[in-house]
């Protein structure tokens, strides 16, 4: 690399994922396909992740920026296979801030935890002189004891698979872009931001089997799609008319000219399990208010050495469906 980091490198596509294999390989990191880690202790598996939250703006509509931190870290915990337990809060701030907005934060980072039934066990506080960051920046990290016989990775995913959404797409960034200013745009769209962990405890009790957890934040289910297409070097199928995406969410897609299947998702997971498990499963997650809209979507057709994610198109055509180039924009011309 010689050039310099543009806003590209940090949403979630192409550009972000050269970039973090660059980072592994001076760090020597070379786990393929992984951005968590999962390590053996003499007491059974445990699942360690960290991720880093800024919101603009922070507060939008079901969610803000404290929810999210937790949340987001609860569910990388559950795309591993583990059970949630304790997780560490880390805080930037803005010089500037209003002490209320910061309490409201934390508020909503304690209520948020308490769904989840995790523990906040450390932190940090930082401030940073006005214009340092942009009101308030969070980092966790979280750490959860992974059930015994599951495991699931981008690695996994098998021919003979069947894609399974707990539920709508696009619903958080569409959220997150009606909130901004600019766009001056009205809208009742809100944030799927909700913690994961039902699922994953539903689908262990049900004893189902379980190849692939991904959970479509940053690039949307469309780029995570493409990350176990890659990883596993496998062809999944998508039928569009079966992908859930809401009428808000679809509408204010179309006035900026954003395709929702590349918009995040902060309440979502993207499950990959064996055909013969998928009606069965379909039902449990419906009897569940996170993922009451559950349904399938698609499946992994074969085997292809770099990956491969078609789209079967309503009108009865086939289109690849590529990783996120750029960032989800509207289009200006």
């Amino acid at each position: 690399m010689g050039g310099k980091i543009i806003m590209e490198h940090g949403a979630g596509g192409r550009l972000m994922h050269e970039l973090i294999r660059v980072i592994a390989g001076r760090l020597n990191t070379h786990r393929r396909g992984v951005d968590k880690a999962v390590f053996k202790t003499p007491r059974g598996r445990v699942a360690f992740t960290t991720d880093s939250f800024v919101m603009k703006p922070p507060v939008v509509n079901g969610c803000d920026i404290g929810m999210l931190s937790v949340n987001g870290t609860v569910n990388d915990l559950v795309t591993m296979g583990a059970k949630p337990e304790y997780l560490s809060l880390s805080l930037i701030i803005e010089e500037g801030l209003a002490e209320n907005f910061l309490m409201r934060i934390i508020g909503s980072v304690g209520d948020a935890a308490k769904r989840a039934g995790v523990k906040i066990v450390t932190g940090d506080v930082k401030v940073v002189e006005k214009g340092g960051c942009d009101k308030i920046f969070i980092n966790t990290s979280g750490v959860g004891r992974v059930y015994p016989n599951i495991r699931v990775s981008t690695l996994n995913a098998k021919p003979g698979d069947a894609v399974i959404v707990t539920g709508s797409v696009g619903d958080h960034g569409a959220a997150v872009l009606a909130a901004r200013g600019e766009f001056q745009l009205e809208t009742n769209v809100s944030s799927d931001c909700a913690p994961l962990a039902s699922i994953l405890e539903t689908l262990v009790r049900r004893r189902t089997i379980l190849h692939t957890l991904i959970d479509p934040t940053r690039g949307g289910l469309a780029t995570s799609l493409n990350e176990v297409a890659e990883s596993s070097g496998v062809i999944i199928e998508v039928e569009e008319e079966k992908v859930p995406i809401k009428e808000g969410v679809s509408s204010l897609c179309e006035i900026l000219g954003i395709d929702p299947l590349y918009l995040g998702c902060e309440g979502r997971l993207i499950i990959f399990t064996p055909l013969r498990y998928a009606e069965e499963t379909v039902k449990a997650l419906r009897r569940l208010e996170v993922s009451r809209d559950a349904c399938v979507i698609g499946r992994v057709s074969g085997r292809s050495k770099t990956g491969e994610v078609r789209l079967l198109t309503r009108v009865g055509g086939v289109r690849s469906l590529p990783m996120l180039h750029g960032i989800p924009l509207p289009r200006i011309c």
